[in-house]
C-alpha cells in the first residue's frame, strides 16, 4: 500500500508514478531535456529549496565539512567562483560569520565571482577575477590577513566534448590551487572540484607537495554518474614548499 502525497492510498496497478514526467519541446536539445528531468527529479535540489539553499551543491561542502572539519569557528575562507552562494551560505552558519551570543569565534567568509552575486547575510562578496595579478593582495587585504580555508567548486563551460570539459577544469583548480598557496595560512585548507580523467594527477601531486594531507573524495549527495569528485588538501605546509612528493598518502 502506498500514500500519494495527495493523502489516498493505492495499490497494485492504481499505483501513482510519482516522479515528473519531462515531454520534449521543439527546439529543445535532447541534453536539455534529459537535465531538466534530472533536476526536477533529483531529492537534492528539492531539499535545496526547502532548506533555503540556493543549490543542491550547499550539500557537497556539508557532507565534506561533516567529515574533514575545516570551516570551524573564527576561520577565515574564500570561496573562488561563488555563484548562486550556497557554499558562503553553509560557511556563513558554520564559521559564525554572523556572530552569536556564545563564546564562539566570530569567522568571516569572502565570496568571489566574476559576476555579481546576490547579497547573503553574513558573507563578504567581491565581483573579482581571482586570475589577476593583484588578486591575493586584494583578497588579504578584504580579510585582514592570510585565509585559513580556500574552496572552489567552479567549473568551466561546458563545450559538449568530455576530453575538453576535463582540461578546462583542471586547469582551472590547477589555477585556484596556486591562488590558494599565496593566500593560505600556515596549516590551511584547500578544498575544490576536480574531474576524474587523467589530468588531475599533476594537481594531486602538487597538493602533496605543499600539504601534508591529501584525500579524493566523492561525497553523497555528487551525482553518481558524474565524473566529479572533490580534493581537501590539509595542513598546508607554507608558500611554495619544495619537499617530496609523499607517494604512501592515501586517498579517503
Amino acid at each position: 500500500m502506498v500514500k500519494t502525497p495527495t493523502g489516498k492510498n493505492t495499490s497494485g496497478r492504481g499505483q501513482r508514478d510519482l516522479r515528473v514526467r519531462v515531454k520534449s519541446a521543439k527546439g529543445r536539445k535532447l541534453s536539455s531535456t534529459l537535465w531538466l528531468d534530472r533536476q526536477l527529479n533529483d531529492p537534492y535540489v528539492a531539499r535545496a529549496k526547502k532548506d533555503g539553499y540556493r543549490g543542491r551543491a550547499a550539500y557537497k561542502i556539508m557532507e565534506l565539512d561533516d567529515k574533514y572539519r575545516f570551516l570551524v569557528p573564527g576561520a577565515r575562507v574564500v570561496d573562488l567562483g561563488c555563484a548562486p552562494g550556497g557554499w558562503c551560505q553553509v560557511a556563513v552558519r558554520r564559521i559564525n560569520a554572523l556572530g552569536d551570543k556564545s563564546n564562539r569565534r566570530k569567522g568571516t567568509i569572502l565570496g568571489i565571482d566574476l559576476q555579481e552575486v546576490e547579497a547573503i547575510a553574513g558573507a563578504e562578496l567581491h565581483q573579482l577575477d581571482f586570475l589577476e595579478d593583484d588578486a591575493d593582495q586584494k583578497v588579504k587585504a578584504w580579510l585582514g590577513g592570510n585565509a585559513d580555508v580556500v574552496m572552489s567548486d567552479m567549473a568551466a563551460s561546458s563545450s559538449g566534448h568530455q576530453n575538453t570539459d576535463h582540461l578546462r577544469i583542471m586547469t582551472l583548480c590547477e589555477a585556484a590551487a596556486y591562488f590558494a598557496f599565496d593566500v593560505l595560512e600556515e596549516g590551511g585548507t584547500f578544498v575544490a572540484k576536480v574531474l576524474a580523467g587523467g589530468a588531475e594527477q599533476d594537481l594531486l601531486r602538487a597538493l602533496k607537495m605543499n600539504f601534508t594531507k591529501v584525500a579524493n573524495v566523492k561525497p553523497p549527495s555528487s551525482r553518481q554518474d558524474s565524473s566529479e569528485k572533490f580534493v581537501v588538501a590539509m595542513g598546508y605546509r607554507g608558500k611554495r614548499h619544495e619537499g617530496a612528493i609523499d607517494e604512501d598518502e592515501d586517498d579517503a
